[in-house]
């Protein structure tokens, strides 16, 4: 049960980004919007240091083997694959060009809504990792540590739930509707999530790798996305508050909890 609830708390988090769409006006606020993309951003970089890389070394020096290979390996092919993923799937950037019209409009935020939804594959696979890696009774990752990832990610979540559904209902969808299709964004991070902990007697001797590649799949989308994002045009100094408060907030989480 403890591991059920682990794997939704950052579907959790989505959902309740999604929701801002009942109590906010049509569009977030500019300066709450780099706030919040700057924390996502803090949270993301110290999670894939404490929860992500760290265990990954330490459990690289268990097995022997040179510790900075796995988390080098693991951490550019995670880069890569989101490369990859970008080439088939252009990411769309918030303050992208208006476009004319309702119905490109639609098209701009069904991009966003499959953009997001594919990033959230590998934050999905980070949290299963974690809790596949505490399963195995791996000594470097504790159940407290994984549920501290599961949280940040959930942070982190929490203004992409509401980056999709804000923009649908100003484009005229329902309050109901933007929130369903807001919230159905992150459902592949808990399906994500099970399938790498079905495959735990498997993965087990790859840990180090595969923690590695979900750091590398998250500091990409934080440099690629989050960053410019969150520093493009006025106030960028809120965003680096935020990703100050973010980064702190998540360190304590894991180093208190892990």
């Amino acid at each position: 049960m403890n591991v059920v609830i682990g794997l939704m708390i950052p579907f959790i988090g989505t959902a309740l980004g999604s929701s801002m769409v009942f109590f906010m006006k049509d569009k977030m606020n500019k300066k709450v919007q780099k706030l919040l993309l700057g924390f996502a951003a803090g949270v993301m970089i110290a999670a894939s240091i404490w929860s992500l890389i760290m265990p990954a070394i330490n459990m690289a020096e268990e097995q022997n083997i040179i510790s900075w290979i796995p988390a080098s390996i693991g951490f550019m092919l995670g880069v890569i694959f989101l490369l990859i993923l970008d080439s088939i799937v252009p990411h769309l950037h918030l303050e992208a060009e208006k476009p004319e019209g309702f119905k490109s409009k639609l098209k701009n935020t069904t991009k966003l809504i499959l953009a997001v939804t594919l990033h959230n594959i590998p934050e999905g696979m980070a949290v299963g990792i974690v809790f596949a890696g505490a399963l195995s009774q791996n000594f470097q990752i504790t159940l407290a540590g994984a549920f501290a990832l599961a949280i940040g990610i959930a942070i982190q979540n929490f203004p992409e739930g509401a980056i999709i559904s804000m923009p649908l209902k100003s484009e005229g969808m329902s309050k109901s509707k933007a929130f369903i299709y807001g919230t159905l964004s992150g459902i592949v991070e808990p399906i994500g999530a099970v399938m790498t902990i079905l495959l735990t007697n498997i993965i087990t001797p790859f840990l180090p790798y595969l923690l590695s590649f979900a750091a590398g799949a998250m500091i990409y989308v934080v440099v690629e996305e989050l960053i410019p994002e969150s520093q493009a045009g006025v106030h960028s100094n809120i965003a680096t508050v935020g990703v100050a408060i973010g980064f702190v907030l998540m360190m304590i989480l894991d180093i208190a909890l892990g």
